[in-house]
């Protein structure tokens, strides 16, 4: 691997990746209501580069469970090692920044803890339930790790009743093993299938472009989320974050997301996002769509 990297060229980042960084009112809000409470933040974590835009809207997606990850996906800034033991006062500290940020719509994420017996199950259930305590009005999406498959661990969490459940393929079945190098593709679409199976109202998946995958198994990795009962997709540009991690092969063009996107919503998805600076988070209040009488 160190050698493919040393052989791929290093390519420009094209004018639609520009970003313009922020401050202002309400990203000062959400700094000092972060801070204050002593929360991560995926926004940080990931290198997000809506994170300008999103604060300065007065959003952002919280991480529980630490700031350390137990795996090692070759895609993602955040620290991998030994996590500390987890935080019981985490859920309220969320709840409380959440309420405090006066947030229509929260995202809570968190790091795979497969040290923990229940991947962190229990503790993402009581942060559902803390943040819908302190804040009624608020809907929730959970953006889940894969719990190793225990459709115990799934069940503890949806039963909780966050409005979206997610979890991310991130990529093509090809390029799972180079990518996400613990996690297996199938067992994410069984996640997400599980899902929907136990519950879940809404439920949603978000899948990285430039990494070296086909437009065929794109269209054939979306047609696997749809046959899994997925409602709800974002498609974004894969940005490296730092050099040891893996190099852009590809900067996909807005044009191409574009019709990504009309293929979604062709097959049968609810809600999708696509565009180079969508990540999974990216305008997710937009999609808690209402559910049918049968839905409910």
């Amino acid at each position: 691997m160190e050698k493919d990297r040393e052989k791929t060229p290093h390519l420009r980042k094209p004018d639609w990746l520009k970003v313009r960084l922020g401050a202002g009112q309400g990203y000062s809000g959400v700094s000092g209501a972060l801070g204050r409470g002593h929360l991560h933040t995926i926004c940080q974590s990931g290198s997000c580069p809506n994170l300008g835009e999103c604060w300065r809207a007065g959003t952002a997606t919280l991480m529980i469970l630490g700031d350390i990850c137990t795996r090692s996906c070759r895609f993602c800034a955040v620290t991998t090692g030994r996590p500390l033991p987890p935080d019981p006062d985490e859920p309220m500290r969320v709840a409380r920044a959440v309420r405090e940020m006066n947030l229509r719509h929260a995202v809570i994420t968190s790091v795979d803890r497969d040290d923990l017996p229940d991947g962190g199950a229990s503790l993402w259930a009581e942060t559902i339930r803390a943040v819908h305590a302190a804040s009624p009005g608020t809907t929730l999406e959970a953006l889940v790790p894969d719990f190793k498959g225990s459709r115990d661990d799934l069940r503890t969490v949806v039963e909780a009743s966050a409005e979206v459940l997610s979890h991310n393929i991130e990529t093509v079945r090809r390029l799972t093993p180079q990518v996400r190098v613990q996690a297996r593709y199938d067992r994410s679409l069984e996640v997400l299938r599980t899902m929907k199976e136990l519950g879940a109202p809404r439920t949603k998946s978000g899948l990285m472009l430039g990494l070296g995958e086909t437009e065929q198994e794109v269209f054939q990795t979306l047609s696997d989320l749809r046959e899994s009962g997925v409602d709800i997709v974002t498609i974004g540009q894969y940005l490296q974050p730092t050099r040891k991690h893996l190099p852009v092969q590809q900067y996909v063009h807005p044009d191409l997301f574009a019709r990504y996107r009309r293929d979604a919503l062709a097959m049968g998805f609810r809600y999708v996002q696509s565009g180079p600076l969508v990540r999974s988070s990216y305008h997710a209040a937009e999609q808690v769509f209402p559910l049918e009488p049968s839905e409910r």
